[in-house]
């Protein structure tokens, strides 16, 4: 079990982090229109998984609007952001802020997905919710890139992430 801190606050994690070269874990999210996603519907893309708390935070929300931007224009990619918003939340969020490149999944039924990727939050207020992390796959759900970030106030490297998905073409 990996941990991650808050303003300098250890917090443990549950579930263990998939590495490089593995095979993805398969999750269900709920979108904005309450549909149930996983995997599977985004077959034969590379996938950019970003794992963050709530886009109700300064630090998700220009995560978000990043990789919205950086990713924008490839169409062999699919970013989704999996958070612990509510689907209705994420909808407000999105037309807010004009973001329209990223599927957002809200994990409100089942939590099933920080704890297949290592990032679920087991102790203190941000209980129940995802650490932030990126996760690249590649076409056939293999990672390639994997970043827990060590403090869930700071920013993931949106650079080895984009590197990530030049390399899988």
């Amino acid at each position: 079990m990996a941990s991650v801190t808050l303003k300098g606050n250890t917090i443990a994690l549950g579930g263990n982090l998939p590495g490089v070269g593995e095979k993805a874990p398969d999750f269900k999210l709920v979108t904005q229109e309450l549909k149930e996603i996983g995997l599977k519907d985004f077959a034969g893309k590379v996938k950019v998984i970003l794992s963050v708390p709530s886009l109700d935070t300064a630090v998700c929300a220009r995560e978000t609007r990043e990789f919205n931007q950086l990713m924008g224009n490839l169409n062999h990619v699919s970013v989704i952001v999996a958070s612990g918003d509510l689907p209705f939340a994420m909808k407000r969020y999105c037309a807010a802020e004009g973001v329209e490149n990223v599927v957002t999944g809200s994990q409100y039924r089942d939590q099933n997905f920080s704890k297949a990727y290592g990032v679920h939050i087991t102790e203190g207020g941000l209980q129940g919710l995802c650490a932030r992390a990126v996760f690249v796959l590649d076409q056939n759900d293999h990672l390639a890139h994997v970043e827990l970030v060590a403090d869930i106030g700071s920013e993931p490297d949106y650079q080895k992430a984009l590197e990530a998905v030049k390399r899988l073409g």
